[in-house]
């Protein structure tokens, strides 16, 4: 599920619902202060709607009943007599109605929005990112590096033989394939780490403040797993990868999501089911040194066996 803005009040639902019972409570004391003959109904609607739509259905419904009760109070307070002594009651049911009507409504509105949102981010089959939310947060993690200089790491992985699976075992086999690879990755990396899957059998996984030697361990430990899943399942495949970890930022969000796409494909025109890492703008970029090598195409490694 995708959070909101970090200044979005809906991370504070408390507050909100808070400051709704108190301009639930002003507006009846400005009620009750001005008569019968003044009606502030609008009023109580508008913190019973924003609650509803921050903090969700129930702390809206809440937010109604205070608010028909406050706005009932205030009208025999104020000295509103009636023909009868259930009309009172009648009237605040009637807008205690009015306003769960509303508050389910705009609750509803809220949800389709949400989903709408994820939707647009979301890969649909496999709960990941789609291209369009990793872009998004590498232009976001691009910024980062240049402002603050550590170390920023992009992996793309593709599936090897993935037309086999599809041909011989039909598009259900190798959605499942993909979920089984979506839920693998995501199982070993952050969760402030960004899985995307970008289309097709290729997925991509970007990791902030993650320096070559971190994210060695983290892709050789990936595909060694991926590996076993894949056998154990009985999926004639393997994982063509590529880590790219950049020390200074690249030019673009462009540029550095080609970085692992080529070094992807390289592995996959030699002998794929390997990981190849390389660094962007190391400190000495012409140094191949055991840290953090330039560019390691003939160190690439293959995972051990699963029974290994």
């Amino acid at each position: 599920m995708l959070t909101p803005p970090r200044g979005d009040w809906r991370r504070r639902p408390g507050i909100v619902l808070a400051a709704g019972i108190a301009l639930i409570a002003a507006i009846g004391g400005l009620d009750l202060a001005t008569g019968v003959e003044l009606s502030f109904s609008v009023f109580y609607l508008a913190p019973v709607g924003v609650v509803a739509w921050v903090a969700g259905r129930g702390a809206g419904v809440a937010l109604s009943l205070l608010g028909a009760a406050v706005w009932m109070l205030a009208d025999r307070a104020g000295g509103h007599s009636y023909t009868a002594a259930w009309i009172p009651f009648w009237n605040a049911g009637v807008r205690l109605a009015f306003f769960v009507i509303v508050t389910d409504l705009l609750a509803r509105l809220r949800d389709a929005l949400d989903r709408q949102q994820q939707f647009a981010t979301t890969d649909y089959l496999t709960g990941a990112a789609n291209l369009r939310a990793i872009l998004a947060a590498a232009d976001a993690e691009l910024q980062r590096l240049r402002r603050y200089g550590r170390p920023l790491t992009i992996a793309y992985t593709d599936l090897d033989n993935f037309k086999e699976v599809n041909d011989r075992d039909g598009h259900a086999a190798g959605d499942a394939l993909l979920r089984l690879v979506a839920r693998t990755i995501r199982a070993n990396v952050r969760a402030v780490d960004t899985l995307a899957r970008l289309g097709g059998d290729e997925f991509a996984v970007l990791l902030p403040e993650t320096d070559a030697d971190a994210a060695r361990a983290v892709f050789d430990k990936v595909h060694r797993l991926l590996t076993i899943e894949a056998r154990e399942w009985g999926y004639p495949v393997t994982f063509s990868t590529g880590v790219v970890t950049c020390f200074r930022a690249p030019s673009s969000v462009d540029e550095l999501m080609r970085l692992p796409d080529k070094l992807m494909y390289r592995v996959k025109q030699s002998a794929k089911n390997a990981v190849r890492y390389e660094t962007f703008g190391a400190e000495r970029p012409d140094a191949r040194d055991e840290r953090y090598p330039e560019s390691v195409p003939d160190r690439a490694r293959r995972p051990p066996a699963p029974d290994a």
